[in-house]
Parts: structure tokens; sequence; C-alpha cells
């Protein structure tokens, strides 16, 4: 018999496809429950499950208006500020409808333009913003020509059949409300058209974890890496690829604690500066629709293009052998000309537009980057948990239905919204205000708010019912569940916040927390204001530590790092000097004892000895500067000529 209490816990941490426990394992079983858009229930309409769905109440938040799921606040504040959001809303606006995120993806691709992603600095997120403004606004345009052909759009529409991006599962230990999603781009068509075989599916992916490498080296055999998979991303002139084991590695940590990490098998990141600054767009979709320019810029942007096409492809070359070996290729291509650099006829093609291996991320994804890479793999193998009410869900779709079957053609007068009375506008403007300063960490305006306001410690945020507010229904919580540890101290020392109180999941504040400085934020205001204050069993808080223990305790630790750094270092410059040594002797002396004139040292020796001794990050800034300085060169020498 499976403890569930056990499975409970295991759900608390992140759990992976490819490396699930055997007692969840065990117990898994598909859902077929439940499922609008893959699955529908017999007698029930797709319309009438959606807004079902609509109505349940989920730990993971979504977006109505796109379709779209999120997890944490993060997620759904880069969704709010993404293209695909926005172009909903002004689509909304127009009259038009809302794409989902295949069909958005699909629509930027055929406008061949170029829309930036996040991770840059201020000036690059207005020159994105004017990049991603000139897409909608042709988007818009394109979508408002087609608007007259509305009966064949709709006829379109009825007869496809929209696939939900995940699979859902249950477990007969844990509660029927909870569900376990995967995503169903991991699996190939073969196995996307067995659902009922789901989870043997899933049993058969599971792989043995390995034990941590002892050297970087990329580009290992394949059949030594044992199954892996395949990401890139291009756009913008930014490209990234990865090659990443399914299996876990398993790295040991301080105090011999285990931690499961992937195992990145090669990796690789190209930029080149080929996107119009200000305008948006590659320069040779430009040049295609206004005529070749002839500045300085555009000059160097052709050459940058034909200098990233010759990389991108020189690297696909190299790792032909992994990626003919991977179980799926997971590839973001922004507009024709990118399409055209990994797909078009070549010599010595790697990439095949029809190969069934494919895939696109089924998510938002920012700026390629190895970091974003890696990001989007942890997304794609991670579990998603769900909680639904199918009380609710099954109640909610009946009602649908009644309403349809009752519809009558003369369309029902609109219901006017009810006024709000001073006391509920009083409630909206304080949520908005004490929210905005809790996600901006500005503590001192947030107590002179609070006090001036004579807001109490159990204020709740208005309307209580609404989805950003389920989870974080005040003040504390909110601040535990977005990781500001100064926030939540001054929360419970100066507004005196009870820290007992649970959220609509029946949850302590401290039980949001996701990170140690937060949550040693409640035990150092448990040192501060006394046993008797609270009752800190009841708040799931800790035992009491005082300020000087935290840092302490953080001093020891940056030490014990910095004399582990510094051991690595010496221990690798005496391996590098007793090379050196050794190199010297076989080059002074010939077998027959002459001493030999001293050989130049080759140019790598030379980057090798200038580079000797420097961490990984000056190595790259060093590299990027020669670059740099090279692609200045060779812009000088042609226009030399």
């Amino acid at each position: 018999m499976v403890d569930s209490s056990h499975i409970e816990e295991l759900l608390k941490k992140p759990l992976y496809v490819y490396d699930l426990p055997p007692e969840l394992l065990a117990t898994l079983k598909t859902k077929t429950e439940h499922q609008p858009l893959d699955d529908p229930t017999p007698g029930v309409s797709a319309r009438d499950t959606e807004a079902a769905q609509d109505l349940s109440i989920a730990t993971s938040s979504s977006c109505a208006l796109c379709k779209v799921s999120y997890i944490n606040v993060q997620e759904q504040r880069s969704h709010v500020r993404s293209d695909h959001h926005r172009f909903n809303i002004k689509a909304q606006l127009r009259g038009n409808a809302p794409l989902d995120e295949i069909q958005f993806a699909k629509a930027v691709g055929e406008l061949d333009e170029s829309i930036s992603g996040s991770e840059s600095s201020e000036s690059d997120e207005e020159e994105a913003d004017s990049s991603a403004d000139t897409t909608l606004t042709a988007l818009l345009k394109k979508q408002a020509k087609l608007s007259g052909n509305n009966d064949e759009d709709e006829t379109v529409v009825k007869k496809g059949v929209a696939k939900n991006p995940l699979f859902w599962m249950s477990s007969s230990s844990l509660p029927s409300n909870k569900s376990l999603g995967v995503y169903r781009a991991i699996f190939s068509a073969a196995e996307q058209n067995e659902p009922g075989k789901l989870v043997e599916t899933i049993r058969k992916k599971q792989l043995a974890p390995v034990k941590a490498r002892t050297n970087n080296a990329q580009g290992q055999d394949p059949a030594a890496s044992g199954a892996h998979i395949f990401m890139c991303m291009i756009g913008g002139g930014h490209f990234a690829a990865m090659l990443v084991s399914l299996a876990p590695e398993i790295h040991r940590k301080q105090g011999g604690v285990e931690e499961r990490q992937a195992r990145v098998i090669a990796h690789k990141t190209f930029h080149r500066y080929t996107t119009r600054r200000k305008q948006g767009g590659s320069q040779s979709a430009s040049d295609a629709s206004r005529g070749a320019a002839h500045s300085a810029g555009s000059t160097l942007r052709r050459y940058n293009e034909a200098a990233l096409e010759k990389d991108i492809r020189e690297l696909l070359i190299d790792w032909r052998k992994m990626i003919d070996t991977a179980e799926v290729l997971f590839i973001r291509a922004t507009g024709n000309t990118n399409r055209k650099i990994l797909f078009d006829k070549h010599e010595g093609q790697v990439l095949k537009q029809n190969d069934p291996r494919i895939r696109g991320f089924p998510f938002n994804t920012r700026r390629a980057t190895q970091a974003e890479l890696m990001r989007s793999f942890k997304e794609l193998t991670r579990i998603k948990v769900s909680e639904i009410d199918e009380a609710a869900l099954a109640a909610a779709a009946a009602a649908a239905k009644q309403k349809e079957e009752a519809k009558q053609p003369t369309p029902r007068p609109q219901p006017q919204k009810q006024k709000l009375s001073k006391e509920e506008e009083a409630a909206l403007l304080h949520t908005s205000q004490i929210q905005a300063l809790i996600r901006r960490s500005k503590i001192p305006a947030l107590m002179s708010y609070i006090s001036t306001n004579s807001i109490p410690p159990s204020f709740v945020f208005q309307p209580a019912d609404s989805p950003q507010n389920f989870r974080c229904p005040m003040p504390i919580h909110l601040a535990a569940n977005l990781n500001s540890p100064a926030v939540v101290g001054a929360l419970l020392t100066r507004a005196q916040a009870d820290p007992t109180v649970v959220n609509n999941e029946g949850r302590t504040p401290f039980e949001l927390a996701g990170d140690r400085a937060t949550r040693d934020a409640f035990r150092i205001a448990r040192h501060e204001l006394g046993e008797s204050k609270w009752d800190w069993t009841a708040a799931k808080v800790p035992s009491a530590i005082s300020k000087l223990d935290v840092e302490s305790r953080a001093d020891r630790e940056r030490i014990a790092a910095e004399e582990e750094e510094n051991n690595r270092r010496k221990a690798g410059l005496e391996r590098l000097q007793k090379e050196d040594a050794e190199r010297a002797a076989k080059q002074a002396y010939r077998p027959g004892g002459r001493t030999v004139g001293a050989v130049e040292k080759s140019a790598a020796e030379k980057r090798d000895e200038e580079t000797r001794g420097m961490t990984p990050e000056m190595k790259m800034r060093l590299e990027r500067e020669r670059r740099a300085r090279a692609a200045e060169e060779r812009f000088r020498r042609m226009q030399g000529q």
C-alpha cells in the first residue's frame, strides 16, 4: 500500500518525467475525464467544457484570452508583457478573434519580422518594443484584410480540433481533484496517438541517473550520452543550441547532499548584428521589400547574416551524429530568413523540415540564450500539478449546456454592472497600491501607506474571489510568495501581520516562501517578537534565529566556498605547471641528448597562456573582444577595396 501522505510530500518538490519516484509511477493512470480539447466527455460539447474549465478552481492561473496557463507570478508577468498577449488585446478591441500560441507563432513567422525577447538592457527593451509594435501592427492589418472572409474562417475553426498541449494523469494515492500534467510535445507522434498507453510509455522512458562528469568536455559520443534531445532558438541575430541528456546527473554538494541536475552534452551560442535598430526586421527582409540599401550599416548586417548562417551550419554539421540520434528536436525559428538558415537545401544539410521529430516550444520563450534553453528544458520535462474541483466542473458544464439549449433567437440584454460602494472602491484602491509597493519592495512607502490609511493587519485583497488573489489573499502571503525577505520582516515586526492566517489553499505565508532568505525572515521575526506573540507552530515557522546568527552562517558558507574555489584553482595551476614543465623538457632535448633551439609557440598556446588563471566569464569576455576587433578590421578592409 502506497502512503498517500508520502506522495503528497513528493509533489512539493520538482518532479521530472524521466526520473519519477517508483511509488508515484506505481499509482499513475491516464485521466480521460474533463479534457475539453483532446477527449470531450460524451454528450457535452467542447464549448460547454471550456466554459466549465474557466469556472473551475485551480492552483495554476491562466489567461482566458490567450488560453495560456502559468504556474507562478513570474510567468504571469512574462505573459502579460509578451507580444502574444498584447496582440490579442488589440485584436479583441478591433473585434477580431484572438490567436492561441501556435497560431500566433505561425502568423509572426509568415511576416518575416523579428521580435526580440526579454533579458536585455533598457535600451534593448526600447528597441524590442519598437520592433514588436511594428510586427503587431502588421499582424493586425493582415487580420483586418482577412476579416471579409469570416464565414470561411468560422468553417475552418469548427472543422479544426485544437489540441491541449498537456496530457493529464491521476494517481490513486492523491485526491480526485488533483491532476498531473506532462507536455505532449516530448512524445513521438505514435505515442501521442495512443493516449491510453501514456502511463506505460512514461514508465518505459524512466532513466537511471548518472554521476557527475569530472570534466566539461563537449562533443561526446551519442552512444555514451544515452537518450538525449536537441534544442535550438534563432531570432534577431541571436542563436542558441543545446544537446541535453534525458538522464539526470547527480551532483554531490556540501554536507554530502545529492542534487539532480540536467546533463548538457554540448551547447553553443552565436550573436551577430543583423537586426535593423529602431525599425525591426532583418536586413535581408528589408532588401526584399524595399530594395538593397547601400549604407555602411546595411553592408555590415548583410555580412553578419552570411557569417551567422555559416557558423550555424558548420555547428550543425559538427553535431550531425548527436542530432541524428536525438529523440526529439525542439526548434524555434522566427521569420523566413531564419528558417532558410536551418532548413534550406545546402551541402551537408542536417535539419529537414519534414522531420517528424521536430517540435515547436508549446509556451512563450524569450531571447535565444543558453539560460533560456535550460529554462525551456526544465519546463518541458517538469511534471505540472493542478487542482480542479470536478464537481464544480460538471455543474458548470451542465449549466452551460442548459443555457445553450434555452437560448432564444433575440439577444438578451446585457446585465448592468453593479455599482460599487465607497468602501468597496477604497478596498480596491488599497489592494492595487499595496500590491504594487510589495512587488517593488518599497518598504518605507508601504509602511507609510498602511499607517496613513489605518489599514488593519488582517486586510484582505479585493476582489477576494479573483484568480490573482486566490493564492495570496493578504500582504504577508504576497510578500512571501515573491521571496521578498525585507518586506516580510517589515510586515511581521512593524505592521503586526499575522503569520498564522492561511490562504485558499490552506497554506500559511511561511509555506509560500521559495528561498532560504525569506524563510529566515520569518525565523528572525520569531526571535524578535518572542514566542508568546503568535502561535508559531501553527504558522509552520521553525525555531527562532537571530539576525547575527544568519549573518555568521552566511560568512561561514562564503569562506568555505572561497576556500574550495582557491583549492580548485591551486590544483589546476599546479597541474598546468607540471604539464608545462614536461612539455618544455620534451622540446629542450632530442633522443640523442642534444639541446635544440626554443620552438616558437603556436597561436593557440599563446592564447592559452593569456587566459591561464582567468574565470570562464573573463575568458568569454576576452574572446568577444577579439572577435569584435577582427570584425572591425575585416569591415575596414572591405571599405578600402
